[in-house]
């Protein structure tokens, strides 16, 4: 005599754990991913050493004798930080945008009817990630400029003045441009536009802060825009009014956990 046994299966409970995995598993699987960064890194490291090449020239050419070179010593090879924000920031929108365009995103919220979670999961992996990867590539920027610089007697070193918070406030500042891409994009729902609005934060803000700078009350303006605060953890020449290295980077932390705010709570609200 046979008795039937019947297997009762407990499907997997969605836990936070489950969704990072999912999302971690996503995002090294993006062929963008690899293209972004590639372009990061290739950002930093070559125009750094580039920079440094050209600066150690300048230099170098009695003629044209520099104030304060050995101050600058310590920013020049991290200069391509500029641009190394617009790759991240790009991918940041795209981490979530892209799930968006392919339609995706119905799955992926269908798997996880909290909503929540999936946000936090695409915030957290790609914030590890960028921090990690950007921390490594700020540092072998700094020291391959330094080894260049050192031609001309001018180079610095991490014990130098405001050398160490400068070198990593490079990947802190990547890694909140990223997530205020991710923000975007979830507000947003769009490639093209969430990136368009990123640019403007990023670049055209501080061009129309130099317009208001003209103005009495503009002056206490432009040190408050999100780049501009950001960017004072990466100088050791501020100018004057500026909030501070550690002030203005809390402020550009601010403004990213407000649009971050914002867009859980449309993703809560909206329909997929």
């Amino acid at each position: 005599m046979t008795t039937a046994t019947t297997a009762t299966v407990h499907p997997g409970r969605v836990t936070q754990v489950r969704v990072l995995n999912s999302e971690w598993i996503k995002l090294r699987t993006l062929r963008s991913t690899f293209w972004s960064l590639f372009a990061a890194i290739a950002a930093t490291i070559g125009l750094g050493l580039l920079f440094s090449w050209g600066f150690a020239s300048r230099v170098g050419d009695h003629a044209r004798p520099l104030h304060d070179a050995a101050t600058m010593a310590v920013t020049v090879p991290l200069r391509p930080y500029v641009i190394a924000q617009l790759a991240v920031g790009v991918l940041g929108v795209m981490v979530i945008t892209g799930e968006y365009s392919t339609g995706m995103i119905r799955a992926t919220l269908s798997a996880v009817p909290g909503r929540l979670p999936v946000l936090w999961a695409k915030a957290a992996v790609f914030s590890v990630v960028v921090l990690v990867l950007m921390e490594i590539v700020s540092f072998v920027t700094f020291l391959g400029g330094q080894a260049i610089l050192s031609s001309q007697h001018v180079q610095a070193t991490l014990s130098s003045p405001q050398a160490l918070r400068i070198v990593t406030g490079v990947g802190l500042y990547l890694t909140v441009v990223g997530l205020l891409g991710t923000a975007l994009g979830a507000i947003i729902r769009s490639t093209a536009g969430a990136i368009a609005a990123l640019f403007g934060i990023l670049l055209v803000l501080p061009v129309l802060g130099e317009v208001l700078n003209l103005t009495s009350w503009g002056r206490h303006i432009t040190p408050y825009l999100p780049s501009n605060a950001g960017g004072d953890l990466l100088t050791n020449a501020p100018d004057p009014g500026s909030l501070g290295p550690w002030t203005g980077f809390g402020v550009f932390v601010l403004y990213t956990v407000i649009a971050m705010a914002v867009a859980a709570y449309l993703l809560k609200r909206r329909d997929a």
